[in-house]
């Protein structure tokens, strides 16, 4: 019981019968105001009239008159069946159509039934009256039948009865069988958080395939679920993989440092010092590019952007280039259209341009021709740098966006692995997609603008 009143969604399954019982009542008030309280207001202002009148033709001129005109106001047709009783000063009734009256004279307004038999049925009638007795001691009764304002009283309030408390025991049913529902739900997302908690990463919420909010919000959830494991799966792989690099490199300086302690030639220490100067170079190198890549996916690197014309921007990076390939006996070429304008950091695009043409001098053979495209065609902007190199397996492609990973054609040339990583976070925070494949012969580099 505790835990249905701690429902959220009871809470406010009650909170809405409590609105909606509200409103109905305020409705109802309405409706028995129109049918009950105004009809009945008239029909009091109706009664009194007729009172004051006989009242005052009695004081004027006597019972005979008196008795004459309750009798034409009787026999006279009119919405409201009119009532009377004239009992003389001696208690004699003179003039009636009531059929009863209390024996004890009132003030104010009274209601009393005056039904009428007649033909062997009854008629319902319901007379309220206003009961005066003269200084005489003659008491008069005037009245008119509100049998109908009675009857839509009752009913008015039979249904406020029956539809309030059918309400409100309706309403806590739904209140109940909505919060066990929901709470089921709620179990299933609780249940797939405390494995993920655990440990287990695999850990999803059930999808009934119904498309309410709870299997969108679970739909949500686990991409949530997938991405999380996907970057701690990524974390993994990277720590492993730096642990895995740097360790070659750092046991080589150590050697290098141990045997520069130990050498006592001149000529030996300086050619160990080089070799130590070149692995640490190498070791920032990677924690530099590997900072950069943090702070690129992050979002933490302070970025300038601005519209730039990204058809330059290509032409400099050829420019930076040419001489390089020349000297591999490399063809570098560009085909490049004008006046492509994009909207992003040109630092960063420059550095991803320089990161795939160097890669391709890289891994290209002499007389190999590399390609730098950029395109404004009706479905994006983009650019896309091809060789005719020995390319890669199909199996490595889908992993050379990752830390450290080298293709299986390329572990005889030196590199980090670094290189294609820092492109693929340039063009996430681009919005930019990446796709790499194979040339025939060769490999292709693509980023999609939208």
């Amino acid at each position: 019981m505790m835990r249905l009143l701690h429902s959220l969604s009871f809470r406010l399954a009650m909170l809405y019968v409590g609105l909606f019982c509200s409103s109905m009542a305020v409705l109802l008030g309405l409706y028995y105001w129109l049918n009950v309280h105004a009809p009945l207001d008239v029909a009091r202002q109706q009664v009194a009239a007729d009172a004051r009148a006989m009242a005052q033709i009695y004081i004027l001129d006597g019972g005979k008159v008196l008795t004459r005109r309750l009798e034409m106001r009787a026999a006279s047709l009119s919405h409201r069946k009119a009532f009377h009783a004239f009992i003389d000063r001696d208690g004699k009734v003179v003039t009636s159509n009531l059929p009863s009256w209390p024996k004890t004279v009132a003030a104010g307004w009274r209601r009393f039934e005056a039904d009428i038999y007649r033909d062997g049925e009854e008629n319902d009638h319901e007379a309220l009256v206003l009961d005066r007795k003269f200084d005489d001691g003659a008491r008069l009764l005037i009245g008119r039948d509100i049998e109908d304002i009675d009857d839509s009283e009752e009913q008015i309030r039979s249904a406020a009865a029956w539809m309030i408390g059918g309400t409100l025991l309706l309403g806590l049913l739904g209140g109940v069988l909505m919060s066990n529902a929901i709470h089921k739900r709620i179990d299933a997302v609780n249940s797939a958080a405390r494995k993920v908690i655990s440990g287990d990463l695999s850990g999803r919420i059930a999808i009934r395939g119904s498309g309410d909010d709870f299997d969108r919000l679970g739909e949500t959830l686990n991409l949530m679920l997938a991405k999380i494991e996907g970057l701690l799966e990524s974390v993994r792989r990277v720590s492993d993989n730096v642990a895995h690099e740097l360790r070659t490199p750092l046991q080589r300086l150590l050697v290098d440092l141990e045997e520069f302690q130990a050498a006592q030639d001149p000529e030996r220490q300086q050619s160990l010092c080089v070799e130590a100067i070149d692995e640490a170079r190498r070791l920032h190198h990677v924690f530099d590019a590997l900072l950069r890549i943090a702070r690129i996916e992050s979002g933490r690197h302070v970025s300038d952007t601005r519209v730039f014309n990204l058809s330059q921007l290509a032409e400099d990076a050829i420019d930076s280039y040419r001489l390089a390939a020349e000297e591999k006996r490399v063809s570098l070429q560009a085909e490049i259209d004008a006046n492509v304008s994009i909207s992003g950091d040109p630092d960063l695009i420059f550095q991803a341009l320089s990161n795939l043409l160097e890669n391709a001098l890289k891994y290209t053979p002499a007389g190999s021709r590399i390609v730098l495209r950029v395109d404004n065609r009706a479905g994006g902007k983009a650019i896309e740098v091809t060789d005719d190199g020995p390319g890669v397996p199909a199996d490595d492609l889908a992993h050379l966006t990752e830390r450290f990973y080298r293709a299986s054609v390329t572990h005889h040339l030196p590199g980090e692995g670094l290189g294609l990583c820092l492109v693929a976070a340039i063009a996430a925070a681009h919005g930019a997609k990446m796709s790499v494949s194979n040339n025939k012969p060769g490999l292709s580099v693509k980023l999609s603008f939208v």
